[in-house]
């Protein structure tokens, strides 16, 4: 057996075994150094300190973006149309809010992003809220998603029907040259019904109707079966196994059709899709079964897309 003492100014460390030590030799070490000495430290370089954000703020910032919605609304199109709108979204949010309270997911209240009227025709891009992933089962799930979607569609009918009736008439001027709307079929139909329109005529929106009509193009976005859009969550809740697939061809389908119309308005929303991801991320296991009731609700509200969705929103 050997001792062996270690330099003071460098840290405690086993000698290596000698060159002439054969199989019979033991192979345990001692090491004799006074216990009383200092333990050799090395110093761990600290982290710069991160750059927090004020309690107060993320306490009040979905208050204070609800307010800068509305002054972008208001400023693009008027009281009418930021009151339409603003109800429309905020219909929609509290659908999916009030859900994810009853399943007791932890969800935040809703942000609304403001954008000013010269970078969007609407004034804002809608609004979103933030769940816990994998929080919810797959009824809580379904339920969340068709809320919100349903719930806003409630105002948006409203907000177009008295807004169709107080719309003007005007005869159309060849040689203007704006952009026209592009009109879903649900929204022709009672346009139909309630407005005349002579040959020769086109009806000129009021900022109520014109608030139904964006209410009818956001629900329908939401309602596209990819990743986690509303139309995702709902999709994933009826076919977990096909939900994958669908959204891809979903989405390699919508690039196929932009390359063949040579209309790229939809370009930057696909690409935002592909980086948060087409993939549905996992649920809860366990809980009730959809059931007959919720399943037909679910695939008619994924189809109702075709009734509320217009392709070419504007026609330059």
């Amino acid at each position: 057996m050997q001792n062996w003492q270690p330099p003071s100014d460098e840290p405690p460390s086993l000698p290596s075994r000698p060159a002439d030590a054969g199989p019979g030799m033991s192979e345990t070490w001692t090491r004799d150094w006074d216990p009383a000495a200092p333990t050799p430290r090395w110093d761990v370089p600290e982290e710069p300190p991160r750059a927090e954000v004020p309690s107060w703020i993320l306490d009040r910032l979905p208050a204070m973006l609800f307010v800068l919605t509305c002054l972008t609304t208001f400023d693009l199109g008027g009281p009418l149309y930021c009151l339409g709108l603003m109800t429309i979204l905020l219909f929609h949010e509290a659908g999916h809010y009030f859900q994810a309270r009853r399943y007791q997911v932890s969800t935040t209240l809703p942000y609304f992003l403001p954008l000013p009227g010269f970078l969007s025709p609407f004034g804002t891009l809608g609004a979103v809220l933030a769940m816990r992933s994998g929080a919810a089962q797959l009824r809580g799930l379904f339920d969340i998603a068709v809320t919100g979607p349903l719930a806003g569609m409630v105002p948006a009918l409203i907000a177009t029907v008295l807004g169709l009736r107080w719309s003007e008439v005007v005869p159309i001027d060849p040689a203007a040259d704006s952009p026209t709307l592009g009109v879903p079929l649900a929204f022709a139909w009672l346009a139909d019904a309630l407005v005349e329109r002579p040959e020769g005529h086109a009806l000129l929106l009021h900022p109520l109707a014109y608030a139904g009509w964006v209410g009818f193009l956001i629900t329908a976005l939401n309602l596209f079966p990819v990743g986690q859009l509303d139309g995702g969550h709902i999709l994933f809740a009826l076919a977990p196994r096909w939900a994958h697939r669908i959204s891809r061809l979903v989405v390699f389908g919508a690039w196929g059709w932009m390359v063949y119309q040579q209309y790229w308005a939809w370009a930057l929303m696909l690409l935002l899709l592909g980086l948060m991801g087409l993939r549905h991320p996992p649920v809860r296991p366990g809980g009730p079964p959809l059931g007959w009731g919720r399943r037909l609700l679910g695939w008619a509200t994924l189809a109702s897309v075709w009734l509320i969705f217009t392709p070419r929103p504007f026609d330059f």
